[in-house]
């Protein structure tokens, strides 16, 4: 049996190291500012929050083109022949990105596409899950691993503070009274992941630093302690805060933490210094 090739896209925040560890090949989302699309990951995301900065112009992402995908296929299937291609898209309700795999995907065989219903660190937290039942159960067909993705992908939470709500009033995810209201009064809503749709759920009152000890304390009571924990940071986030919540994952138990910076296409949304978490269930 030939092994599985995965792809996703760059919006699942994995690093270049990490998907060459865990052998997804990454498809680029983009960004547009400054009069220019560029692709996610080509450039840091301190560079869009410094244009923002300057000109108060609100950095735009754009989903995978049916193009970007028809490369991606054909160099996989030019260098791997026969290989089967499972493509973990990022979630489908928040952009036509699968839509578009699908599309690229019509005229080729051995293509399967499954949506994780999530994003950033979430949707990577589901493909190397995928990828580690793989390389355990190397004679899984892709249709297995496919169900596979599918099942795990019921069992992952995630739980995000927005770093800067400038960057959701000028996106138009927020009103401007309810912008004034967060502001005067301290509060941090919570962005979590429901049936692949982003969903502000709760809010937090005080300080970053106050609602990220909060959250961490509240959100990995529900998490299973035996599996990754993942915590996403945007770049700013201070670093006191940083090692805040590494101390307070240990103190609950939480062996594999690991940090995931957002990328782009997350942080056009968040702004700098946002905060998460990514965890399974218990």
């Amino acid at each position: 049996m030939k092994p599985i090739l995965l792809t996703a896209e760059s919006g699942s925040d994995m690093t270049p190291e990490i998907a060459k560890k865990y052998g997804v090949t990454i498809v680029p989302m983009h960004v547009s500012f400054g009069g220019e699309t560029r692709d996610d990951g080509s450039f840091p995301t301190t560079e869009m929050f410094a244009h923002y900065a300057k000109t108060r112009e609100l950095p735009h992402t754009s989903a995978c083109t049916p193009h970007d995908f028809e490369t991606v296929f054909e160099r996989l299937q030019t260098e791997h022949p026969g290989q089967p291609i499972l493509h973990l898209a990022y979630s489908a309700v928040t952009t036509c990105s699968m839509q578009n795999a699908v599309i690229a995907s019509q005229e080729r065989e051995n293509i399967t596409i499954v949506d994780t219903k999530h994003v950033s660190a979430a949707q990577s937290a589901v493909i190397i899950a995928v990828a580690q039942y793989i390389r355990d159960n190397p004679d899984t067909t892709v249709q297995q691993a496919a169900e596979k993705a599918k099942e795990i992908a019921e069992t992952v939470r995630m739980g995000f503070f927005p770093g800067d709500l400038d960057y959701l009033r000028a996106g138009g995810r927020v009103s401007n009274a309810a912008y004034l209201g967060a502001k005067l009064l301290s509060l941090h809503p919570l962005i979590e992941i429901l049936n692949g749709k982003l969903m502000s759920t709760r809010k937090y009152r005080g300080n970053m630093a106050k609602v990220v000890l909060k959250l961490m304390d509240d959100y990995t009571a529900d998490l299973d302690p035996a599996k990754p924990l993942y915590l996403i940071y945007g770049a700013g986030l201070d670093e006191q805060i940083k090692r805040d919540a590494e101390r307070i994952a240990a103190d609950k138990g939480f062996a594999q933490v690991s940090w995931v910076q957002t990328g782009c296409v997350i942080a056009a949304h968040s702004g700098p210094g946002s905060f998460g978490i990514v965890g399974f269930a218990k």
